[in-house]
């Protein structure tokens, strides 16, 4: 028997969270489901400087910890699994699995996932599970006192330079274009360590 849901959330990244909350105070309910990677992205990144409240900064993992307290405060049912089947044809039905679940409302908040080269190469190494990875603070201690190479110039490429350059021998960026696409503060980060070295209009 399908189960009743007034709100339905996929995802828990921030934006999962903070629907959460929002809707929770609003005697909406809500159902949360966590999805393939519970706390999104930022809970493989390291300082979280941008984001407001915290003046220090904050670990990725910790911000997502406070984020969830904060939506199970006001009773966001937090759910472990993810939705495999949607049917919006005649109302909004999902599925987590074989349970199905008739909803009044559904918010989609599965944010991004870690975009790889596509190299046949590339997948030999994933396949391996070793030589290729997208999360620095996971993989590092892996490649400690080694060369290591980065793909990209945005703020997610520099953040994972600059955590490497603490752990690697030395980290080489690899930049398409002749300029970074990351913010200020985060291209003086990386310009002032001595063992990041960038290459510009240099692609693989």
């Amino acid at each position: 028997m399908a189960e009743k849901i007034k709100c339905l959330i996929i995802g828990s990244g921030p934006a999962g969270y903070t629907a959460a909350i929002y809707a929770a105070r609003a005697n909406m309910s809500p159902v949360l489901y966590q999805g393939i990677q519970p706390g999104g992205q930022l809970t493989t990144t390291t300082d979280v400087e941008n984001f407001p409240g915290y003046p220090e900064g904050i670990s990725g993992p910790d911000m997502m910890i406070d984020l969830q307290k904060q939506s199970e405060r006001f009773g966001t049912d937090i759910r472990y699994g993810w939705i495999t089947k949607v049917d919006f044809s005649n109302g909004l039905k999902l599925w987590a699995d074989d349970h199905e679940l008739v909803c009044e409302s559904v918010i989609i908040s599965t944010g991004a996932s870690a975009k790889y080269l596509g190299l046949d190469s590339e997948k030999k190494y994933l396949e391996l599970g070793g030589g290729v990875s997208a999360c620095a603070v996971c993989d590092g201690f892996f490649y400690k006192n080694q060369d290591v190479v980065i793909v990209g110039g945005g703020d997610s490429a520099c953040e994972e330079a600059h955590y490497l350059s603490k752990l690697c021998k030395k980290v080489t960026m690899l930049i398409r274009k002749d300029n970074f696409r990351a913010s200020k503060i985060m291209q003086e980060r990386v310009k002032k360590t001595k063992n990041i070295q960038m290459l510009f209009n240099t692609s693989t």
